[in-house]
């Protein structure tokens, strides 16, 4: 495996990014280590059936923006957890090395190309 300085810069700089998308839309629970969305509460105050259902809307939107984010951030900390423990590269399914290119292009991947469709079974 090559020198994984590349993938850790590329690797911290998208978790400030999603830290900052997150925070933005979400609040970090200590406890739990996972993202709430938070709702957007004057929508969800309103007397108007209407707006309060396009209340609801925006925050549900929100919390599956929330999950889609949350499952990005979890998968650049583990990748970097994996840098500094020297498993950085490694498939979590199969043991082989994750090829260069896949890594290139998604540097938090967390399985091999062979692998690639078993990733989402992965337990976060």
């Amino acid at each position: 495996m090559e020198s994984t300085e590349h993938y850790k810069t590329h690797l911290e700089t998208e978790l400030i990014r999603l830290q900052t998308d997150l925070a933005g839309i979400a609040t970090f629970n200590e406890t739990t280590g996972d993202w709430v969305a938070l709702p957007i509460t004057d929508e969800l105050t309103e007397t108007d059936e209407n707006v309060e259902a396009d209340g609801v809307e925006s925050w549900n939107e929100r919390r599956a923006t929330v999950s889609q984010l949350e499952t990005s951030y979890k998968n650049v900390v583990r990748a970097l957890e994996k840098i500094v423990a020297g498993t950085y590269g490694v498939c979590e399914i199969g043991g082989e090395v994750i090829e260069v290119d896949r890594l290139a292009a998604n540097p938090s991947a967390r399985t091999c190309k062979v692998h690639r469709d078993n990733e989402r079974e992965l337990s976060l």
